[in-house]
């Protein structure tokens, strides 16, 4: 089954909402083994969006819609494709009784414009909305299927997760889904990995191979289509082994978790804590750290120690480290070093991690934008410091500074190799 996804509504068209339903729907259609072809965005046009109904419905089995169900004139989503279609439109009575009943708990005046949203098309299934008051549509037409969905997110995940999902595993029966694997890296860029893993890609047949890429961080999901998850677990298997053999240094999960979690996760396992002394970063890393349910049992604190001032009194970096003529500075392997040391004797932590760098948009004590230094200290075993020379804005020096003190600090933690000196 090809599928064509539609959103529908203005404001995406004007960039005042991001469409993330799109995201949502193509993972969950691609879980069900549909293919998503096409993605299509219409405004609140009533010609224009019939219009991208009929060219839908020329490439695509399953046209998906979100958004225009609402109570106002301009949610033309259902008007539209009913004319389409030639069908009525009729009150789904149970519905609208709820909506009369949430009035009345309210004690507000249910206003006309109010009962659009009980409204369904002729022989359409309706699908049940446990966050809102729009009812759903599914329903088949002429070898063609519809699924209408509300367009606040909140609203239109649930009722595709439960009633909209239910009623495609019946038109799909016993066909193949498409199951999946992520296998998450992180310390190594999406060229050098295709690299590594360049016959396998171009070899691929079943399972198929996928990179994706983000901000310090590189994923790939290797996808097969089954009928059950031990078929699956099957058919994935040799290629898994296959990139694990020439992974294993930069390969920290195999499911859809970001670096910070494997690190929260490993401490957590060892009984053993980390703290932070950040420079440049900001405080970026104890903020993904502590996105992480159960961090607390590993993540004890830290010091964002933007400041000479702050350098010196709260974690005794020396201040000839710090200024005079032939100091190295705050941004140099001596003051990373004293940082990841300092903090970690201050909490007695198991480990420390320290960020010291310029991450621009200019330049400071005469070096370069990009150039930082990340230390780690671990009890009984001193400290080690990595050089990285950076690119990008300010922000994505920052995202991939802290990206990369997490991945040195995954590294050890999993005892494959030291880090690259300085």
């Amino acid at each position: 089954m090809r599928a064509e996804i539609l959103a529908v509504g203005t404001e995406l068209l004007l960039g005042q909402i991001v469409n993330t339903n799109a995201q949502y729907l193509s993972q969950g259609l691609a879980e069900l083994g549909i293919d998503v072809y096409y993605q299509t965005v219409v405004g609140d046009n009533e010609a224009r969006l019939r219009q991208a109904i009929q060219i839908a419905r020329s490439r695509a089995d399953l046209l998906v819609f979100t958004g225009g169900l609402g109570p106002t004139l301009d949610d033309l989503t259902r008007d539209a494709l009913a004319a389409d279609l030639g069908r009525g439109i009729g009150l789904h009575e149970p519905s609208l009784r709820k909506i009369e009943e949430m009035f009345a708990g309210r004690s507000a005046e249910l206003i006309e414009s109010n009962r659009r949203q009980a409204m369904l098309i002729d022989g359409a299934l309706p699908l049940r909305n446990d966050t809102g008051l729009a009812v759903g549509n599914a329903l088949s037409a002429d070898g063609k299927h519809y699924l209408l969905l509300p367009g606040p997110p909140r609203e239109m995940k649930p009722m595709f997760d439960n009633d909209g999902s239910d009623w495609l595993r019946k038109l799909l029966g016993e066909s193949a889904a498409l199951r999946s694997v992520m296998l998450k890296f992180a310390g190594i860029g999406e060229s050098a990995l295709e690299e590594l893993l360049m016959d396998l890609i171009r070899g691929q047949t079943d399972p198929t191979i996928a990179p994706y890429a983000k901000e310090g961080e590189v994923c790939i999901r290797v996808s097969t289509k089954a009928s059950s998850e031990e078929e699956a677990a099957r058919r994935l298997e040799p290629t898994l082994q296959a990139i694990r053999a020439r992974t294993e240094r930069y390969l920290y999960a195999e499911e859809d978790i970001p670096l910070e979690a494997a690190v929260i996760r490993l401490l957590t396992r060892r009984r053993q804590t980390v703290t932070l002394a950040e420079s440049c970063t900001g405080g970026m890393i104890a903020a993904s750290l502590t996105t992480v349910p159960g961090s607390a049992d590993a993540f004890l604190g830290g010091v964002v120690s933007y400041s000479n001032e702050v350098k010196h009194k709260q974690l005794g970096v020396p201040l000839t480290l710090l200024e005079g003529p032939n100091a190295p500075g705050a941004v140099s392997s001596e003051t990373a070093a004293a940082m990841a040391e300092g903090m970690r004797r201050a909490a007695d932590s198991d480990f420390a991690l320290s960020v010291t760098g310029v991450a621009g948009p200019a330049g400071s004590e005469g070096k370069p934008v990009g150039l930082v230094y990340v230390g780690l200290s671990e009890k009984g075993k001193g400290v080690k410091v990595e050089k990285l020379q950076l690119s990008g804005d300010r922000e994505g020096i920052r995202i991939r500074a802290t990206k990369r003190a997490l991945y040195l600090l995954w590294l050890t933690l999993t005892g494959q190799g030291e880090f690259v000196k300085e």
